[in-house]
């Protein structure tokens, strides 16, 4: 058995709606257990035979839409993956503030050519780094809030799904895996 994150895009932050409650019903549904959510923005941490967190992914994605008439992108990552990506972050020990040290999620690794050309707008302060299917962010002088390299700014400019979850969400859901 293994333990993954089930990380869904845009939800409980705009006119998306989900209950955890929810949630953790489809999930169960579905045949995994220990079935848990973090926090009410989408979050949700399972049990199951180890597969392809694609196939985990669209199972979960699958079910909302059935059940809950929700059509979500839904992006499922293991413990080993969930721990690689903690400990791959340049940005972890220079911040303090978890809400300015963001991971963003990638359905896939992204075309180099789309990566060459994504830039900081013009008058923002962030740093970027891509590792693998993560896109590492780091905003010294503010938060996610204030920028336009956003979720939907990053899927157009790259071409793939994409969610974003701050630093003590990653450690959290890093810890809620763990064998």
């Amino acid at each position: 058995m293994a333990r993954y994150a089930a990380l869904l895009r845009g939800v409980n932050v705009g006119t998306t709606r989900l209950a955890m409650a929810d949630l953790r019903r489809v999930v169960t549904d579905l045949g995994h257990t220990d079935v848990r959510t973090y926090l009410q923005s989408g979050n949700v941490v399972f049990t199951s035979p180890p597969t392809r967190g694609e196939v985990l992914a669209e199972g979960i994605a699958g079910r909302l839409t059935a059940e809950l008439g929700l059509r979500v992108p839904v992006l499922v990552r293991d413990g080993g993956e969930l721990a690689a990506v903690a400990d791959a972050s340049p940005y972890a020990g220079r911040q303090d503030d978890p809400t300015r040290v963001l991971v963003v999620f990638l359905s896939a690794a992204p075309d180099p050519a789309r990566v060459g050309e994504l830039a900081v707008p013009a008058g923002e302060e962030l740093e970027y780094a891509l590792i693998g299917r993560e896109l590492h962010l780091h905003y010294p002088a503010g938060g996610y809030g204030r920028t336009k390299f956003t979720t939907a700014h990053l899927e157009k400019k790259l071409g793939v799904v994409a969610t974003a979850r701050n630093w003590k969400s990653v450690l959290a859901l890093r810890d809620l895996t763990a064998d």
